[in-house]
């Protein structure tokens, strides 16, 4: 077993980050006892599976890992995942400069954006969701994992990680998944394992470069690229303005008689760069916790409207 510590630059919540993964539908995530995060996943350029057991004792986060998959990257990328690969010591600047979002870092004390354990099962959640509601491109995503994905045991907690690009490229059919699905997550196996959804490359190129990397994917357009990037290389200072929800969630925040255009999202962004996606990522948790439409828990208009 290897273990890892993480020193957080910035207000940083490991509880915060873990109640976040338990109501996001794609990662049909279950807590653990005694306030630890256990996480399952297929490390980049890997096809076994690790897992990990996170703490946040005294402040920093201390990780366990387990399973097969090489463990010397493993650190790096739940760094990632969590966004504590990026110096958030000037985020509570953000909230002063806009007192909106001041408000929203109060309400979720040590938030910051949890991202899809990696771009390559960033990128097949897109392909699995495309054009079906969330609630059910999560049951499918969910049994991918228990039925071909690898069973990884972390302290008696056994949890399943999404099947790894090898497993993924030999896909012949899925339950739920029509042909063009399957076709398109056979080709983003080939994909992975040829390296062009590594995380730490995406994150290394200019950002427009990324997103055309992305796109050249099959089956994977300008929502989907953007998805890939903040939501699985973590990209932390990005406006995603194929991002509908974004509109809404803003015209909640800022109390707006109807959705903003993108002139007035780019306008109001400067301020709060350079971590424009940790607060998109504010804004999607307010629209969830208002209108419960992302997750489908809760009617549309049980919350206030924008």
């Amino acid at each position: 077993m290897t273990t890892f510590e993480l020193v957080p630059q910035g207000p940083f919540s490991l509880t915060a980050s873990a109640a976040f993964l338990e109501g996001f539908s794609p990662a049909a995530h279950r807590g653990a006892a005694g306030g630890h995060l256990h996480l399952a996943f297929v490390p980049d350029g890997e096809e076994a599976a690790a897992g990990v057991c996170l703490r946040q004792p005294d402040g920093v986060v201390v990780g366990e890992v387990f399973g097969e998959a090489d463990p010397e990257g493993v650190p790096e990328q739940v760094a990632r995942i969590l966004s504590l690969d990026v110096d958030g010591s000037g985020f509570p600047g953000v909230g002063r400069r806009d007192p909106v979002v001041g408000g929203l870092q109060g309400r979720w004390p040590g938030l910051r954006p949890v991202g899809f354990f990696s771009p390559y099962e960033a990128a097949a959640w897109a392909l699995i969701g495309h054009r079906i509601r969330i609630v059910q491109a999560a049951r499918i995503k969910e049994r991918m994992a228990a039925e071909l994905g690898q069973a990884v045991d972390v302290h008696g907690d056994v949890r399943h990680a999404f099947p790894g690009p090898g497993r993924l490229a030999a896909l012949e059919g899925f339950p739920g998944l029509f042909a063009r699905k399957v076709e398109n997550l056979r080709a983003l196996g080939d994909a992975a394992a040829d390296g062009r959804l590594d995380g730490a490359w995406l994150r290394g190129l200019p950002r427009d470069q990324a997103l055309k990397e992305l796109k050249q994917l099959q089956g994977i357009g300008d929502f989907s690229a953007e998805l890939v990037l903040l939501r699985g290389a973590g990209d932390p200072d990005h406006l995603p303005l194929h991002e509908p929800r974004l509109c809404r969630g803003a015209a909640l925040a800022y109390e707006l008689d109807e959705p903003p255009d993108r002139e007035w999202l780019e306008a109001r962004a400067e301020a709060w760069r350079p971590y424009r996606t940790w607060v998109v990522l504010l804004l999607r948790v307010l629209l969830e916790a208002e209108t419960g439409e992302i997750g489908g828990t809760r009617n549309v208009g049980g919350g206030r409207r924008p």
